[in-house]
């Protein structure tokens, strides 16, 4: 493996650090519930669509359901603009569910469907995603955040995991009062700035350039430090972070999933790499023991649950976010062999 290099940034507490990209590491473990081993070579037809729904439903087993809405037919083209404003109005006014404490350094400050969290370092916070508004921002990110004993000011990184508004509408508003930097992949800071993916009146101004990562970077702050992994497909310059997580003394490795749905298109080339982007980071998954899977929709990885669980139960034997490495590999292997069936359904329609 290269060396890693650093690179200083502008804040005094900070610093971007370059790590090399992980090597592909040794193939799933053998028999793990139904991990696939790579992508099918059969040519597309009602059967392989068949074949990738019914291994991705044997993956899911009982826990996973969620993810299985990635297996239903995904439309051709984008919602009409119309469509698209009414639906986000609908997702925007649902009330909101109160902030909480995940892990002892790990806290959510989201909205019911768009989640934004706060990691809590010893010379800050890193917050991951920003909601769709400036008044989001406000009432939930700062207002959560002060519910929860943590100070708004301290934010010094916001990470946008992928250039879609709900994930960097509060971003300008957050990076304006507090000077926190704001972080997004190259690709998608080229999106944000030429011609947005999605773009409605309803959600705030993409934020002006600063921060650029690429794959296998990494954001330090204090005792902290945070690997963003690209992994295309959602946006193609989505990113997912991995970190260590902490609960009842013990540390825990975290991914966040920085995009899931099929709300594209008709786009096989970025289907694909999506599955590969699956399958790369069921491999790293596995090589660092991850064994908590996060996501930005809470309806994804089922926080909403999980936290009204800790606040029932503030010092549980198990943290219900620790879900186990083999499982963070199923939940991949969902998300891929769904992916797989759509671009089979795709690739019929040519």
């Amino acid at each position: 493996m290269a060396a890693s290099r650093t690179k200083k940034l502008p804040s005094p507490n900070s610093l971007l650090t370059k790590a090399a990209a992980l090597a592909a590491v040794a193939a799933l473990v053998q028999g793990c519930a139904q991990i696939p081993k790579g992508p099918r070579t059969s040519a597309p037809s009602d059967a392989s669509v068949a074949d990738h729904v019914a291994t991705a439903t044997r993956a899911a087993g009982n826990d996973l359901t969620a993810l299985l809405t990635l297996c239903k037919p995904a439309p051709a083209a984008r919602p009409p603009q119309d469509a698209l404003d009414k639906s986000l109005a609908d997702y925007i006014a649902r009330p909101a569910p109160p902030p909480g404490q995940a892990f002892d350094n790990l806290y959510f400050v989201g909205a019911d469907w768009v989640s934004a969290w706060a990691i809590k370092t010893s010379q800050g916070i890193i917050l991951i995603d920003a909601l769709n508004t400036q008044a989001e921002a406000a009432a939930l990110i700062e207002g959560g955040m002060r519910r929860l004993g943590l100070d708004p000011a301290q934010i010094k990184y916001v990470i946008v995991t992928h250039g879609h508004g709900d994930h960097y509408g509060g971003a300008g508003y957050l990076a304006q009062k507090y000077r926190a930097r704001v972080v997004m992949s190259e690709a998608d800071w080229r999106m944000t700035e030429t011609r947005l993916e999605f773009a409605t009146p309803l959600w705030g101004a993409p934020p002006k350039r600063d921060i650029a990562v690429k794959d296998g970077d990494r954001i330090t702050l204090g005792d902290t430090s945070v690997t963003l992994y690209v992994t295309p497909g959602h946006t193609m310059g989505t990113i997912s972070p991995v970190f260590d997580v902490k609960s009842g003394g013990r540390t825990h490795r975290a991914m966040l999933w920085g995009g899931t749905g099929f709300n594209f298109g008709k786009d096989i080339p970025r289907l694909d790499a999506y599955i590969g982007a699956t399958q790369r980071m069921g491999a790293i998954v596995q090589g660092q023991r991850i064994d908590v899977m996060l996501s930005n929709h809470s309806n994804i990885d089922g926080s909403q649950a999980k936290l009204a669980a800790l606040r029932a139960t503030p010092a549980p034997a198990a943290n219900p976010f620790v879900m186990g490495t083999p499982n963070v590999e199923r939940a991949l292997a969902v998300m891929g062999e769904c992916a797989q069936a759509q671009r089979d359904r795709f690739a019929m329609q040519s």
